[in-house]
């Protein structure tokens, strides 16, 4: 019998039981769309993070008192005892740091802002030097960024985030206009470009002052440890010169005998990279891993359908091979229904999972990314499944006696 012929009585058949089709299409579209969902919000995530990291630039690294990311508690209490970074710290690198074409510092904290009887909650107020704009990307869509003027004579100007503007300074331009951050005044020089929100997360709620100005204002506690970040000058090999520069520079500086580790933590964008892989990859694992879960599932629903369907149609299997249907005919009509059964379920399983994702990040923001290969994964994932659950109902119909089939009451 022709492969065109089999497929033909194949989809006849379906189409003849509807209803028990489309059930079986169930599990298998609901298997794939989770599996579809995941992948292409783990490949989001993952785009939108190396897209940033990247942004920042491949030479730019930081110094910090604590790692990034800690994965324990015993992490956490081992780097809780070092020693804060300081301002001393910062200005010795921007002197000493001969590979360093910029060199910033950066304190943080979360608090509210205040203006015009309204305010702000969550805002993270930063302590800037002039480069961090740089160094950081932050463009400025009003107004102007900090400049050294305002370091060096610690000015109460600020530059806020898109969000401050929509909730607290809602009328005309924001540029002269006050806020008030803790009770202290500030004027607004610059409105930085809007980002929008990361996982639910808006990027714009922040207001940025001169770092001399947030010393003085706070003052650097045990828990208040900035940031310093520097840019290499370009060059092969100026990255790595650069951080040697400011390894030493800090080792000597925060007295770190020879041979014991780092009492401090240089981090480059390559570091992220790996720890958010890292990450990412075992998330994915398990998620898909889960998912897997329910494909096999859905296969097992297949091959019960297919053999509810051989015993249905024993006698009409019967007929076809006194007609001269050998059982390789038999088994390829069965092995084709159950194969269009997970594929069509796989398809309607792809499109229901990128909707879910990109209804996740129209809700919250969580960002998604399609690529051809989840698409494609998804595909031969399904039909694989259709494939291997439906051997063994085409084979138990392939091998029916014929003479014992056609007794068989319709």
């Amino acid at each position: 019998m022709k492969f065109k012929e089999a497929f033909k009585l194949a989809l006849q058949s379906l189409w003849a039981n509807k209803l028990r089709s489309i059930l079986t299409l169930v599990g298998m579209t609901i298997s794939v769309a989770s599996v579809i969902m995941v992948i292409t919000l783990v490949q989001g995530a993952d785009k939108f993070v190396s897209t940033k990291l990247t942004g920042y630039g491949a030479d730019v690294f930081t110094v910090s008192r604590m790692p990034q990311v800690i994965t324990s508690a015993e992490e956490y209490f081992k780097f809780n005892k070092r020693k804060i970074l300081h301002v001393e710290d910062y200005e010795a690198i921007v002197a000493n740091c001969s590979d360093c074409s910029e060199v910033g510092i950066f304190f943080d904290r979360v608090s509210k802002a205040f203006a015009q009887g309204h305010s702000s909650s969550n805002t993270e107020i930063r302590g800037f030097s002039w480069s961090m704009f740089s160094l950081q990307n932050i463009n400025i869509a009003e107004g102007r960024a900090l400049i050294t003027a305002d370091e060096d004579h610690a000015t109460h100007n600020a530059v806020v985030g898109a969000d401050i503007i929509d909730n607290i300074l809602t009328d005309g331009d924001p540029i002269g206009k006050e806020i008030r951050v803790d009770g202290v005044p500030y004027t607004v020089v610059g409105v930085g470009e809007r980002i929008g929100k990361t996982l639910g997360q808006s990027q714009d709620n922040w207001v940025v002052i001169p770092y001399t100005t947030y010393t003085h204002t706070y003052g650097v506690t045990y828990t208040d440890s900035p940031d310093i970040y520097a840019r290499a000058k370009p060059g092969a090999d100026v990255m790595v010169q650069a951080q040697d520069q400011v390894r030493t520079l800090m080792r000597s500086r925060r007295h770190d005998a020879v041979g014991e580790p780092d009492d401090f933590e240089l981090t480059t964008n390559d570091t992220f990279l790996q720890i958010w892989h890292q990450l990412t990859g075992l998330f994915a694992i398990v998620i898909v891993g889960l998912a897997c879960i329910s494909l096999v599932v859905g296969g097992v629903v297949i091959m019960n359908i297919m053999l509810v369907s051989v015993s249905e149609r024993t006698r009409e299997i019967g007929v076809r091979k006194a007609l001269g249907a050998t059982q390789k005919d038999v088994r390829i009509q069965f092995l084709i229904e159950s194969t269009i059964l997970a594929t069509i379920g796989g398809a309607v399983g792809i499109m229901l999972g990128i909707g879910i994702a990109f209804l996740i990040t129209a809700l919250i923001g969580f960002p998604t990314a399609v690529s051809i290969m989840s698409i494609i994964l998804g595909l031969l994932m399904a039909s694989g499944v259709g494939i291997f659950f439906g051997v063994y109902p085409a084979t138990k119909a392939a091998k029916l006696d014929p003479i014992v089939a056609l007794r068989a009451e319709m």
